[in-house]
């Protein structure tokens, strides 16, 4: 955030937010995995197991509020985009790709056993092109002076959040509303 003020850039800024609700959202995702844990008590017989579910469906919900605002942003400075400082944005940029990278190899293995931590993966993969974006928009705005390319590129970020948070929100209520398993055909099942 404090390099997206210093720089005057949306990308790093939509970046940054992005990263920060992803940070939010594992921290959600570590308390909803520790709350799965627990055993069944009397009162919850099943325990607490769609806490999980509960925490991908509000990281799904945040990503899709930042999505909005990035649009929103993006939209008032095509009109008239302001300067920025671009040797600093791809500074950050390089920093944000380093330790996207260090979270995906962490998350690559629980990313298969749990719907949560997919959730998470699929947040830091996303940040992740987020940081090449924001490099990307660094080295057109230093070699071409295109202001532009800095509200395009927060927009391309804004892109990239939809379709896997859509997926994971759409997941998360097919399992809150105990929706068939994909691939099921219950026809064949009851036959």
């Amino acid at each position: 955030m404090i390099g997206a003020i210093i720089t005057g850039s949306l990308v790093l800024l939509a970046d940054a937010a992005h990263m920060a609700a992803d940070a939010a959202g594992v921290g959600l995702s570590l308390l909803a995995t520790w709350f799965a844990e627990r055993p069944p008590t009397a009162k919850r017989t099943f325990g607490y197991a769609r806490a999980e579910i509960l925490a991908a469906m509000a990281n799904a919900l945040l990503l899709l509020g930042m999505a909005a605002l990035i649009f929103t942003e993006a939209i008032r400075r095509l009109s008239s985009p302001p300067g920025i400082s671009s040797g600093l944005l791809i500074g950050f940029g390089v920093g944000a790709l380093v330790a996207n990278t260090v979270s995906l190899l962490l998350l690559r293995t629980g990313q298969a056993e749990s719907l949560n931590v997919r959730g998470a993966f699929l947040e830091v993969a996303a940040d992740t092109l987020g940081a090449a974006a924001v490099i990307v928009t660094g080295v057109i705005v230093s070699l071409t002076g295109a202001r532009l390319a800095d509200p395009i590129a927060s927009m391309v970020v804004g892109v990239l959040i939809l379709p896997r948070t859509w997926r994971l929100l759409r997941e998360a209520v097919d399992v809150l509303l105990e929706a068939s398993p994909e691939g099921i055909d219950l026809d064949e099942i009851r036959t």
